[in-house]
């Protein structure tokens, strides 16, 4: 199995910023598993820790970033710079962490201490390669937790214009963009990577951010390039790049991969996908991660799929669920709660084998689950989610009506149902909520149910 890295020493790096000319000093600390990758300002009174995740991202224009860290307030912000990607946190910042990010993505790290005496990350060359290389020579330490790592489950999509993002379900981590920007010297171009630490280090570390020669003096007026030049930008005018040579022929698409990389690795972890990009930015790549760190919150932070369970006090075996249903063998489809949260989300599990009784009348010759005992068993987590409430303790919950059912995939002995209710409106006499089923991650039943809760 795969397990989380850190650093295996410290060490250091300066530089101007890309945007601000500031220069910032940067110290690399080893971290211990699972404290992920967090700067700290410690050029500030308080030195305060920002983590790199999707909670922090910041919109640079804003008076300050949220406090909060909360998933709804980042949805509502913007959260990016349409140049660059910035994180921030108790009134502190911390841009241009895109190059640094995909370096980290790059050598595999999952938790590092990143001490910044200043608001940005050095700009160096341009692009993730002087990142790469130190963090490398200081060595990549193993640490003893398995690592984690998010599949995409279901296809997302995202679009700006002509810009476009697709997410899908992939058995690897795979980047298909395409360039256009109709210039003269920026052909339309097309490049498809799988990637891992030695492809990143060959093929994308090396190459650097770029921006149109007529673009320039603009974004300088807009306060962006302050600390750019020649060196460690490829300004492209209509006779190509100015003052510097390519690294690559392709060098503009693949430094448009690179800042996808580390937007992507603001997720805190990296996925499994296939990123098919047209034309993208930071500002749709970060639409893309929220999209997609939208579909953890739902899959691995409230434990559908992959094996990933809540546990604690939300628990329930199936003694205790027999004390809130009334359901009782052969007819009690649920074998564990494993997340409750009273009157508003509950998971449940129902796992399936050949010995279930309806498997001896129901296509016998092919074992398939009836769908409405599917719908049965969601019926039966909504009941735990609305009985188990002070209020309605004693009550029974009877079908009112149930719509929207839609079977997506049979189910059969072997497969584990993971059964996950998500309440509507609860009142004293009634019920409604939306029912979903999986089974290894994917959607194989869903339907809105509405109950009457009634004195047993």
């Amino acid at each position: 199995m795969d397990r989380q890295k850190t650093i295996a020493k410290e060490i250091s790096i300066s530089g101007i910023g890309l945007h601000t000319a500031c220069k910032a000093n940067i110290l690399f600390k080893p971290a211990v598993c699972d404290s992920g990758i967090n700067f700290i300002r410690v050029d500030l009174i308080n030195k305060p820790i920002i983590k790199a995740s999707v909670e922090n991202l910041f919109f640079l224009n804003s008076s300050s970033p949220s406090s909060s860290g909360g998933l709804k307030d980042v949805l509502s912000a913007v959260g990016y710079s349409a140049r660059h990607t910035c994180i921030g946190k108790d009134g502190a910042h911390v841009q241009t962490v895109e190059h640094l990010m995909a370096a980290l993505f790059g050598l595999g790290i999952d938790n590092i201490i990143i001490e910044i005496d200043n608001n940005e990350v050095p700009g160096l060359d341009g692009s993730s390669l002087a990142f790469f290389e130190l963090l490398k020579d200081s060595g990549i330490q193993e640490q003893d937790k398995q690592r984690r790592l998010f599949s995409i489950k279901e296809p997302l999509y995202v679009q700006e214009g002509s810009s476009s993002l697709v997410a899908l379900p992939s058995s690897e981590f795979k980047i298909s963009y395409a360039l256009d920007y109709k210039h003269p010297s920026l052909p339309i171009e097309f490049l498809e990577l799988s990637l891992n630490s030695d492809v990143f280090g060959v093929e994308l570390a090396p190459s650097r951010t770029f921006c149109l020669q007529e673009e320039a003096e603009e974004l300088q007026r807009q306060g962006y390039g302050a600390g750019a030049n020649y060196e460690n930008t490829l300004v492209v005018g209509k006779a190509g790049v100015i003052k510097n040579k390519l690294r690559f022929q392709d060098e503009f698409i693949r430094h448009k991969m690179l800042d996808l990389t580390g937007d992507l690795y603001l997720l805190g972890c990296p996925i499994k996908a296939h990123i098919i990009a047209l034309k993208s930015g930071h500002s749709l790549n970060i639409k893309l991660v929220k999209k997609i760190w939208q579909q953890m919150e739902r899959y691995i932070h409230a434990g559908i799929g992959a094996g990933c369970h809540p546990q604690g006090a939300g628990e329930l075996d199936v003694t205790k669920i027999m004390k809130i249903l009334p359901h009782r063998e052969p007819f009690l489809f649920v074998d564990k709660i494993t997340c409750l949260e009273q009157g508003r989300h509950a998971q449940g599990i129902k796992n399936v084998t050949i010995n279930d009784y309806f498997f001896k009348g129901h296509f016998p010759g092919r074992p398939v689950m009836p769908g409405v005992l599917i719908i049965e068993a969601m019926a039966q987590v909504a009941g735990v989610m609305m009985l188990a409430s002070e209020e309605n303790q004693g009550k029974l919950a009877f079908f009112l009506a149930a719509n929207n059912i839609k079977f997506r995939k049979t189910v059969v002995p072997g497969d584990q149902l993971v059964l996950d209710v998500v309440a509507g409106k609860i009142r004293a006499k009634t019920g409604q909520v939306s029912a979903k089923a999986y089974v290894d991650g994917k959607l194989v039943t869903e339907a809105d149910l509405m109950f009457a809760l009634v004195e047993s």
